[in-house]
């Protein structure tokens, strides 16, 4: 497994975790990768009273990708407390492209990622 593979299983800690601060019960998960490109899209439940922190992840998520801080803190991404901003910011700067829809009780990601092989 290489470092690209790593990173895209800590993206998916980090946002798995999230959600399950968010009141999450249900998660669904899927990877789809074709050559160097993946494909992450997620889908979750929240609880109605967390809704605040959920545009907090639409922001975060949105950060402009940063090899140079990818490259050094990858590592970090999902070794903090669930949600915490730092970690969003991290996981942000590691996609390349992020779509968030949120609806009333769901939440859906896409997440674009290019592996450096």
């Amino acid at each position: 497994m290489t470092h690209e593979e790593k990173k895209v299983g800590k993206i998916i800690e980090e946002l798995t975790m999230f959600f399950f601060s968010v009141g999450a019960e249900h998660i669904s998960t899927n990877i789809d990768r074709k050559g160097n490109h993946v494909t992450i899209t997620m889908e979750s439940d929240y609880a109605p009273d967390c809704e605040y922190g959920l545009h907090r992840l639409k922001e975060y998520l949105s950060e402009p990708k940063n090899d140079g801080v990818e490259d050094i803190y990858w590592e970090l991404a999902g070794s903090g407390d669930p949600g915490e901003s730092s970690q969003l910011l991290l996981v942000g700067m590691m996609l390349d492209k992020a779509e968030v829809d949120i609806s009333l009780n769901k939440v859906k990601l896409k997440l674009y990622k290019e592996l450096l092989m």
